[in-house]
């Protein structure tokens, strides 16, 4: 190809859009395995082009089908429904519908009911929070995680901390931000098997979308450890099979995997860690017996144990619809759309230049697509090789209605890693604490050369298509010989946005 004909390929003009799709059916043939998904981008979401909106934040948050809201309201309408810790009609038919959905949690996971209990929470970090205050964490016992867990993760470091146990971080290797296996079976060995160890890693990180391989499960546990598997980013697209690998905690959301009801996620215990754990606080609904007099309690048992008050029970149907959503499209149909777009999405970023033949991108994480999921985390240069403000380019997009995520994604240790941020970098942002902001930060870190204290991430998902991903890339292709002076000033109030805020 010359290079006037790349030059001209990489413009990405709207209407050379069926060209460019036809080139990439060449190259990705088993996209049109996925149909189905292009008629439900229509049908059950058809809302984001009559909105003309581009949604590249799965990552963030799933999208709902109509069909979802209608069958939820068409229980909602239907029936009476009271609060579950009754006895009467419509608490017991509250009952059934919530103990239908917990056992549908655990059949969508194959995960065998005498091995596994459903306790649902809120959301992912509700769940992991339930974790790190009951796990048995004393002096000599350790608790080992990734670099590249979300902050939900690195939370329960402080449960271990409190109650003097040692935390240890296992090292990512560079640039594709996989684990270090090496390092991890070393600090695994260093584990004492009399006491009690929790590692604890995402199956997919939320940052660089990579794909940990599974099989660390059984190996950890072969070293005497319990393992708390974290599948928030990985269930959207693919799946988990519990019958296979079995980890004793495993965290999720469900609005991530099919965008309603959010407010509801969900921790799986294996039933043969329970007789350690220990909750230090009781709720309405956590026990069986509790004294004022006495001051005295007995725990409920299984799930009802860590199910906080009344749970969001009205909402809990609509998670047995949303799943059986999912199965009607078909993870593997799912998985593999995924696929072919972030492949020819990372191929198109990395092949963008400008005009003296510097990259305009930089992707932090896997180039290719195995074992990696449709998160895609990146930056922008400008000519001479300066980073161009995500803050603003976070901007311009919204302009053009493309929504995408900037920020550390609450995933700091893939961040301090991938953007080359060390030890002496985040003391240094610490050394202020309390005073220290995010525009604080940033400036500090660009002063320390050049380093970048966020990124920008896209991800696709179910209701992705074709026409998405190029409109992305044609957003993308002009930032092509642009300065921080040609793209302009952020303008948001940085101290209040959700992006810095939030928890994905």
């Amino acid at each position: 190809m010359t290079h006037a004909a790349q030059t001209e390929q990489q413009t990405y003009h709207p209407d050379a859009t069926p060209q460019a799709y036809d080139a990439f059916l060449q190259a990705y043939p088993t996209y049109t395995s996925t149909h189905l998904l292009d008629e439900w981008r229509r049908t059950e979401y058809g809302r984001l082009d009559t909105t003309h909106q581009i949604y590249l934040d799965y990552t963030g948050g799933g999208l709902y089908a109509t069909s979802q809201l209608d069958a939820h309201m068409a229980i909602l309408k239907t029936q009476v429904l009271g609060n579950p810790h009754s006895a009467n009609p419509t608490s017991l038919a509250m009952t059934d519908m919530v103990e239908g959905t917990r056992h549908a949690v655990l059949r969508y996971f194959n995960a065998d009911p005498s091995e596994y209990i459903a306790v649902f929470t809120m959301n992912a970090s509700n769940a992991l929070k339930l974790v790190g205050e009951a796990y048995p964490f004393a002096p000599g016992g350790r608790y080992l995680l990734t670099y590249d867990n979300h902050n939900s993760v690195n939370g329960i470091r402080e449960f271990a901390r409190n109650k003097g146990a040692e935390f240890t971080y296992v090292p990512l290797t560079t640039p594709d931000l996989r684990l270090d296996e090496a390092a991890l079976d070393n600090l695994l060995a260093a584990g004492d098997p009399a006491q009690h160890n929790l590692f604890a890693f995402p199956a997919q990180s939320n940052f660089s979308g990579v794909k940990h391989p599974l099989a660390l499960v059984a190996r950890a546990q072969a070293q005497g450890w319990d393992v708390c598997l974290d599948v928030a980013a990985y269930v959207p697209t693919s799946r988990l099979d519990l019958s296979q690998v079995k980890p004793e905690f495993v965290s999720l959301s469900f609005y991530k995997m099919f965008g309603y009801p959010t407010g509801l996620g969900a921790l799986l215990i294996r039933k043969s860690v329970l007789g350690k754990l220990h909750r230090p606080w009781f709720a309405g609904g956590t026990v069986n017996f509790a004294s004022v007099q006495a001051g005295g309690h007995y725990l409920a048992p299984n799930e009802a144990a860590f199910e906080d008050g009344t749970v969001n029970y009205l909402n809990i149907p609509a998670v047995q619809i949303g799943l059986e959503h999912l199965q009607k499209a078909g993870l593997d149909t799912i998985g593999e759309r995924v696929r072919c777009l972030t492949g020819w999405l990372i191929e198109q970023l990395l092949g963008l230049a400008h005009e003296n033949g510097r990259p305009m991108i930089r992707i932090y994480g896997p180039t290719n697509t195995e074992m990696r999921g449709g998160t895609v985390t990146l930056n922008f240069y400008d000519p001479d090789g300066h980073l161009l403000d995500y803050r603003r380019i976070e901007e311009l997009a919204n302009e053009q209605g493309i929504s995408l995520r900037t920020g550390c994604f609450c995933n700091p240790g893939a961040g301090e890693i991938a953007e080359g941020l060390t030890r002496e970098d985040m003391l240094a942002g610490l050394s202020d604490a309390e005073d220290m902001t995010l525009p604080r930060f940033m400036q500090l870190i660009q002063h320390r050369g050049n380093k970048s204290a966020g990124a920008i991430r896209i991800s696709v998902g179910l209701a992705t298509n074709f026409a998405d991903v190029y409109r992305f890339m044609q957003f993308a292709a002009s930032f092509r010989n642009k300065t921080n002076l040609n793209i302009g000033q952020v303008t948001f109030d940085i101290e209040s946005c959700r992006v810095i805020r939030d928890g994905s």
